[in-house]
């Protein structure tokens, strides 16, 4: 797990869009899994601020969203696929056969989660997963004790993930209690991940899924068995970490050692 630790929001958001770029721009990144919330915004706003720069095309690319509530409509304010539309779709050139959500009014549960990770097969899988991390350690809807062996499938919300969503919503009796959500192996199946955790209020979550056991009480944990993670945090979600001058230092001599190996390699050309 490459944890990157930035001095603010801003800059966690600098870091993540050009990680994106990158990945974009070298073609056989093509699929990507997006997820909603407060830190993913600044992320979009500056992907879509690239975007009409020319510095990155989303002709080419597929979407599946993360996680929808069960029981409201596309159009509603609150679904996942109108926050996607606002904060991203509208604003880039991805075409609309190519973007994907779950639905949150489906006919037959089961046969739509399976249907949905049958559409992932066929897309060639997931290059890269984007994701935030909840205040319990959840991952998309992947609530504490959810199995670290799940596929999509539909979840009750937590105490604690109703309370949090309670300000977008106009009454407190209107927030969604289940909602529907890729599993966590099927994040897990996805070729790289990259992880975006801004404020205090997370930083007992990053502190259990950088540090703590793998156990499913913190979701986020399971990264830790994830070949190619990069966990992008600010200090104040970093504030808890005990090895955070590590993380440190190895981000900041990441270049030296590129720069290290080339000399070897070098040096050993010319013998």
């Amino acid at each position: 797990m490459n944890v990157v630790i930035k001095n603010d929001a801003a800059a966690v958001t600098e870091f993540a869009c050009g990680l994106v770029r990158e990945r974009l721009a070298e073609r056989r990144y093509r699929v990507l899994g997006l997820p909603t919330g407060g830190t993913p915004v600044l992320l979009y706003q500056a992907l879509i601020a690239s975007y009409r720069r020319g510095e990155v095309d989303f002709a080419e690319v597929v979407s599946f969203n993360l996680d929808e509530y069960l029981g409201l409509e596309p159009t509603h304010p609150q679904s996942y696929r109108r926050f996607m539309e606002e904060n991203l779709f509208s604003h880039v050139n991805i075409r609309p056969e190519n973007v994907h959500f779950l639905s949150g009014l489906p006919e037959d549960i089961a046969w739509h989660c399976a249907d949905y990770e049958r559409e992932i097969v066929e897309a060639g899988g997931i290059d890269l997963q984007i994701l935030g991390i909840g205040r319990d350690g959840h991952i998309g809807f992947n609530e504490p004790t959810s199995s670290l062996r799940s596929r999509t499938h539909e979840t009750a919300l937590t105490k604690q993930t109703i309370e949090d969503n309670r300000r977008f919503f106009e009454r407190a009796e209107d927030v969604p209690r289940w909602a529907l959500t890729m599993g966590v192996e099927t994040i897990m199946d996805s070729r790289e991940i990259l992880l975006l955790a801004t404020g205090r209020s997370k930083a007992d979550a990053v502190k259990a899924m950088v540090e703590g056991p793998v156990a499913a009480i913190c979701p986020a944990s399971i990264l830790q068995f994830h070949p190619a993670v990069t966990v992008v945090c600010d200090e104040a979600a970093a504030a808890k970490l005990d090895h955070d001058e590590f993380y440190r230092w190895t981000g900041d001599n990441q270049h030296r050692m590129l720069e290290f190996l080339a000399e070897q390699r070098r040096r050993v050309a010319g013998n």
